[in-house]
């Protein structure tokens, strides 16, 4: 019998899988892909992680879970399709088979959103990308535009910049959320453009993106820009679908646990992206593995 059955290996499900097996827990890490870290994986730079200035999203990733394999935690591949709750039991049942566990993290993390305008669908993989440092590459000495105006956006338009000949950052709102050292590093940029007030309306291309359809909210005016590619960054959707019939989740789908990570379901636990909280990075999804384990510690004394 396990003690917790991890649902996700992104920082906050290897996060928990580090402090479950210093804790003594028998654990089971299940990831959907075969390479873990979530989406940190496809960031080029993580600078606000304490200790690891200017590190790759894809060494961070490779530590955390190098720390976890050091310290034995088990790994399979699988997708989680359901909780059943039995008592005191839980069962996590994958695609492929069904484990035993006194508890449950879920820690399934979120993807990206989409814009949903005509030829984005049609497009994607030929020039309509939500990975900038994934595909950024393919589009050195061109020009392409980033819609959004988050974090994600800001930072996708500073690393396209680097190699891209134009960046056009389009963004509905006359303002942008960013952080603010991150607006003043892109807007300081030469070869960066910010369109305020506006929003895609259809995407255009055969084989490939070649413009973008653009709608100017405040006065209406209608243009036509010519690209060759377009990265999108309007935000992430959790995870949650495979548990939401089960557990608490908001009007987004974020599963509703407070810093302790505690669900609406007993011994159910919710750490990192998927559930509701006002800050998501690394640092927090690394956070709420901690306190998930934490939790979890105190719930098993009940059993």
């Amino acid at each position: 019998m396990l003690d917790v059955v991890i649902i996700g290996a992104g920082p906050a499900g290897l996060s928990a899988a580090i402090y479950a097996m210093r804790a003594g827990l028998k654990t089971l890490v299940i990831e959907k892909l075969p390479l873990s870290g979530g989406q940190v994986v496809d960031t080029y730079e993580v600078d606000n992680y304490p200790g690891l200035p200017g590190t790759s999203g894809f060494d961070l990733a490779d530590k955390f879970r190098a720390h976890a394999d050091k310290l034995g935690a088990e790994f399979v591949e699988g997708e989680v399709t359901e909780i059943i709750s039995e008592g005191k039991i839980k069962k996590v049942v994958t695609d492929e088979k069904v484990y035993e566990t006194k508890t449950v993290i879920v820690a399934t993390g979120a993807h990206h959103a989409l814009l949903k305008v005509p030829g984005e669908e049609e497009l994607t993989g030929m020039g309509v990308s939500y990975c900038a440092t994934c595909d950024g590459a393919f589009f050195r000495n061109k020009t392409v535009a980033v819609i959004g105006g988050g974090d994600v956006a800001v930072e996708d338009a500073i690393f396209l910049a680097r190699g891209s000949a134009k960046v056009y950052l389009i963004h509905r709102r006359d303002e942008l959320r960013a952080a603010d050292i991150l607006q003043k590093e892109m807007l300081a940029l030469p070869n960066v453009e910010v369109l305020w007030d506006t929003v895609a309306e259809k995407i255009n291309g055969e084989d490939r993106v070649e413009s973008l359809d653009l709608l100017n909210k405040k006065t209406g005016e209608k243009r036509t820009l010519h690209i060759d590619g377009v990265f999108v960054a309007v935000g992430i959707n959790p995870e949650s679908s495979a548990f939401a019939t089960r557990l608490t989740v908001d009007e987004k789908g974020y599963i509703k646990a407070a810093e302790d990570c505690v669900t609406s379901e007993p011994g159910v636990f919710a750490a990192g992206d998927v559930r509701t909280k006002n800050l998501r990075q690394i640092i927090t999804a690394a956070a709420d593995g901690a306190n998930a384990v934490t939790s979890i510690q105190s719930y098993l004394l009940t059993l």
